[in-house]
């Protein structure tokens, strides 16, 4: 599921305490939607095809703050989608459900997080397998992080404090034994810092001076690093289906989930701390349904666009 968050509002952004000029974009779902947007442009025609709707940014300025606005459409196939666009003051949502029956994806606006205006947290969940382990992380792993924060001190202890968190939250979700599972990239923003973390295929990619810069790095089967850490451990990675994937059925390597490959398929998060700088323009957080179809630089040319 695509999303997409973008500032709406100069005034009252929540945002403005200790993200000055800054922006939050991030995005959940355009699963693999054939439908194809006008890219010509003084003569140029693209070849990739990418989803119309891509061109958020002239959408979002079209929306008052703190409205919702859903509306269906079929595309060249006529499969139905539904686009969600969703704006709080600093923070924008946009969603388009693909081929799949259901949507499986899902997302976590929390500003203001634990009473404290200086703090927002911004989750996107990627769900495969059904959408149990994406709502299920949703509603607990912010929540989880911020208690396993309690007593951390310094970077070091934040980042092993959000590491206890995913952990925490895969534990409780394998109790349920389902088979569902789900990507996650989650963003908390606090007084001066930005912290990035991210399982499997889910981004975030920053905007710095207009230029787009890669926070997190896919953990997928083809990694060369990820398919040793596999194999150490008895598993397997092999190509089916034209891709590389663990045991012939996952291709990410790490996900919130997916009890019946746990033991190679891990919830440990890489997690990159950064100082908030007034370079800084907007972070986009999005799932492989955006960057199978979009660069991190195109993704970053459309909103300034």
């Amino acid at each position: 599921m695509p999303s997409i968050v973008s500032t709406m509002d100069e005034n009252n952004n929540p945002f403005q305490h200790f993200c000055p000029k800054n922006e939050i974009l991030f995005s959940t779902d355009t699963k693999k939607s054939t439908i194809e947007p006008n890219l010509s442009s003084g003569g140029i025609s693209l070849k990739r095809k990418r989803p119309p709707k891509i061109q958020i940014p002239s959408v979002l300025k079209e929306i008052q703050v703190d409205k919702v606005r859903i509306r269906d459409f079929n595309n060249d196939n006529k499969v139905e989608n539904r686009i969600v666009e969703y704006i709080e003051p600093g923070v924008g949502v946009f969603s388009i459900k693909g081929k799949k029956k259901n949507m499986e994806d899902t997302h976590m606006i929390a500003l203001g997080f634990n009473g404290n205006p200086k703090k927002g947290f911004l989750g996107v969940y990627d769900g495969h397998g059904g959408r149990k382990a994406s709502d299920f992380v949703a509603e607990n792993l912010h929540k989880n992080i911020m208690e396993m924060m309690e007593n951390s001190e310094g970077d070091s202890g934040k980042k092993e404090a959000i590491k206890a968190g995913y952990l925490k939250t895969d534990q409780e979700f394998l109790k349920q034994h389902l088979i569902s599972g789900s990507c996650c990239v989650t963003c908390l923003i606090e007084e001066e810092d930005i912290t990035v973390s991210n399982l499997g295929d889910c981004r975030a990619v920053l905007c710095r001076g207009g230029v787009a810069e890669a926070l997190t790095t896919d953990d997928i089967a083809r990694r060369e690093d990820e398919r040793n850490r596999i194999e150490s451990k008895g598993g397997y990675v092999e190509i089916h289906r034209g891709g590389w994937r663990v045991h012939g059925i996952l291709s990410v390597s790490r996900s919130i989930g997916d009890v019946h490959l746990k033991e190679w398929v891990v919830a440990e998060p890489d997690t990159k701390i950064l100082p908030l700088t007034p370079d800084m323009e907007f972070l986009v957080l999005a799932s492989d349904g955006l960057w199978e179809k979009v660069d991190n630089q195109e993704a970053i040319d459309i909103y300034l666009w």
